[in-house]
């Protein structure tokens, strides 16, 4: 991502779930893994966050730091490598073929009803 483009900190990917262990709500950016924010509310939670959001960004700009692009805004081709050994190859491959399937339909229905 160019220096002078600042991704809009809406577009991240946030989660707010509950902390049995802290009693409050944390929030979190898939984004920015090492980052959360805890408040007793769902809404200051993410709004704490996002705040801390903005200062790391400034920060990382500050740094010359190359800064994540929200989830929302990569581009996706729709394909990805996977390496498995030889034997969990050839039992898919089995399998797919005992369904009437393309190994790649196989793993695409095995990966969706995960």
């Amino acid at each position: 991502m160019h220096a002078d483009v600042r991704p809009e900190i809406t577009h991240y990917t946030y989660r707010v779930t509950w902390s049995a262990d802290d009693q409050e709500f944390v929030a979190t950016c898939a984004e920015f893994p090492s980052l959360s924010w805890l408040a007793p509310s769902q809404v200051e939670a993410l709004l704490g966050l996002q705040g801390l959001l903005r200062e790391t960004i400034a920060d990382m700009h500050e740094q010359g730091e190359a800064v994540p692009q929200p989830f929302a805004e990569r581009s996706y081709s729709g394909k990805f490598n996977l390496r498995v050994g030889e034997s969990l190859h050839r039992e898919l491959a089995i399998e797919a073929a005992e369904d009437g399937m393309s190994l790649n339909q196989y793993v695409l229905r095995k990966l969706r009803a995960a």
